[in-house]
């Protein structure tokens, strides 16, 4: 997994309450298990029409916003069922970090497991932000895990808590197998003692 340590990108304005899963990958793109090709459907019944054409007026498909890598969004981002596919087709798309009031729970340990940090601030702090994401092509906000702050393109900071497990794991780049193989070395010590001491096993 690809560490995750300052980002610094064009961050799209996406001021919608409960946007669920379904809305960030429709059950459509569910019957692969792969992680690639999935940014496509980000998105997909907000960005494109019925006859596959792109809506404008979405703002993924704005030229200022096409290669975003940060998402201001509303309320209760991720909510919805627990498709792992949703952090997925984000990372796919580009977007490594999600800024929100609040998340749901699955959508928000899952996007760890991903290398997506989702940051969690005030209703205050998020309009601020979205005022921020909102200036087109000047929308870059730049995002520090080791300062734990977001950095506005007119210098304002605005600051964050993380748990300190997730950001170590981010930091490092670890999801579950990175974690697992940081043992190796005590595991192999385990099976060779145990080997050593139960032949016959």
């Amino acid at each position: 997994m690809e560490k995750f340590t300052t980002l610094t990108g064009v961050a799209a304005p996406l001021p919608i309450v409960n946007i669920d899963t379904d809305m960030i990958i429709p059950k459509d793109y569910l019957k692969t298990i792969k992680r690639t090709g999935l940014g496509t459907g980000l998105f997909a019944e907000m960005r494109f029409n019925e006859d596959s054409t792109e809506n404008p007026d979405f703002v993924l498909n704005k030229p200022a916003y096409r290669k975003a890598q940060i998402l201001v969004a509303g309320d209760n981002f991720g909510c919805g069922s627990s498709r792992e596919h949703a952090p997925w087709a984000l990372l796919d798309f580009g977007i490594r970090c999600v800024i929100s009031t609040s998340f749901a729970d699955i959508f928000y340990n899952n996007c760890f497991k991903n290398g997506i940090l989702p940051i969690t601030v005030s209703p205050e702090d998020l309009e601020k932000l979205l005022d921020d994401a909102s200036r087109g092509a000047n929308a870059t906000l730049t995002v520090d895990l080791e300062a734990n702050e977001i950095r506005g393109p007119d210098g304002g900071v605005v600051r964050f808590d993380l748990d300190a497990f997730k950001r170590h794991c981010l930091l490092n780049g670890l999801d579950d197998i990175g974690l697992t193989m940081e043992k190796a070395p005590s595991i192999e010590g385990f099976e060779k003692g145990y080997a050593e001491t139960r032949p016959w096993a």
